[in-house]
């Protein structure tokens, strides 16, 4: 009965995924070049109302005064960039770029309402997602590589980048989704100070690759409410081999215990929404390179066995997979299936 259940989805995954295209399931995406800045209107409207509201007060945030002084701290960083564990060291203000390929302004590829991420972040109004171009992983399977690796996007300026969040929050998305935001959380910074004040509430959720620095991490410290890294492998053999991060396994390891102690387990509102808290996310790969045992022993040992985990199946080869015989082919029912039991055997027991 469980092994015809995987197959049920796997099934529903590849209608979804087809052959060559993506999951993001947005709506249409907002125009990056016209967008100007809005003012949040507070009354009624689609998913407006109290419920945003309360779902943002289950997590303390920090006042406009501490975050304007985080902004600023984190924008000294892009002089000599350490936003990541690469630890680069170029001068991104005057124009030179590291592993990113990011300089001063961030770059966006797309935002919109997306009804494609986990349900807690989807609610009835979707997620306000905000995908920036660039990325200080190098993953050869990369599904988003037009957007993390060839940057096809445009430069935002602050103003442009709050009014984004702002334009988000009137059209009732429960949250802003910052996706591969790593090596822009100066910007990203910089542009809450004005959202912010111009009346941003909703929760704001880091959805990033897991490669994270301790000391840019702690700069978000009260102002994300929602950490969604994904795990991708507890090998670095494998994680050097992949994505050029042979220490993966140890900085992200920290990175979570970091993410857990700042926000907790995952909480949602009344209405089921998201919160605070912690989402991990598990690509399950062919021939077991994701290494999930051990990623799923290191949560529910490590960080909490309430960890909310979502196991994912919809690995497909693109971008350069053709470069490593090991990622040809998607994976197997049985694979997956032995990915969930790894979960419930080390007692995890939401998402999957």
């Amino acid at each position: 009965m469980e092994f015809n259940r995987v197959a049920e989805r796997f099934q529903q995954t590849f209608e979804q995924i087809g052959d060559g295209t993506d999951m993001k399931q947005c709506s249409p995406a907002l125009d990056v070049d016209s967008v100007r800045p809005l003012r949040y209107n507070s009354g009624k409207g689609q998913g407006a109302g109290t419920d945003k509201m309360s779902a943002s007060q289950l997590h303390d945030t920090i006042g406009l005064d501490r975050l304007r002084d985080r902004a600023v701290r984190a924008k000294r960083m892009l002089s000599n960039c350490t936003l990541c564990p690469r630890h680069c060291g170029v001068d991104r203000t005057a124009g030179e770029l590291g592993f990113c390929g990011t300089g001063d302004l961030a770059v966006v590829a797309s935002y919109s309402p997306h009804f494609g991420e986990e349900p807690p972040l989807v609610g009835r109004w979707g997620s306000g997602t905000i995908f920036f171009c660039g990325c200080n992983l190098g993953c050869i399977f990369c599904q988003n590589y037009d957007i993390s690796h060839l940057k096809r996007g445009s430069e935002v300026s602050c103003e442009e980048l709050a009014a984004m969040m702002l334009a988000l929050q009137n059209r009732g998305c429960h949250n802003i989704n910052f996706v591969t935001p790593t090596h822009v959380v100066p910007q990203i910074l910089d542009a809450l100070v004005v959202a912010r004040a111009d009346g941003l509430n909703v929760p704001l959720v880091y959805n990033c690759g897991g490669y994270e620095s301790l000391e840019t991490l702690k700069l978000l410290d009260g102002v994300i409410d929602v950490y969604m890294p994904d795990v991708k492998y507890s090998d670095d053999a494998v994680s050097e081999a992949l994505s050029r991060a042979g220490d993966y396994w140890e900085v992200c390891r920290a990175a979570v215990k970091e993410m857990h102690r700042q926000v907790g387990d995952l909480r949602t509102d009344g209405n089921g929404v998201a919160a605070s808290g912690l989402l991990v996310r598990h690509l399950v790969l062919p021939e077991g390179l994701a290494g999930t045992g051990a990623v799923m022993r290191f949560l529910a040992e490590e960080i909490s066995a309430d960890t909310y985990v979502n196991v994912m199946e919809q690995y497909r080869p693109c971008y350069r997979a053709d470069e490593d015989g090991r990622l040809a082919r998607r994976i197997s029912v049985k694979e997956f299936a032995e990915a969930l039991d790894d979960a419930r055997k080390h007692g995890l027991h939401r998402g999957f």
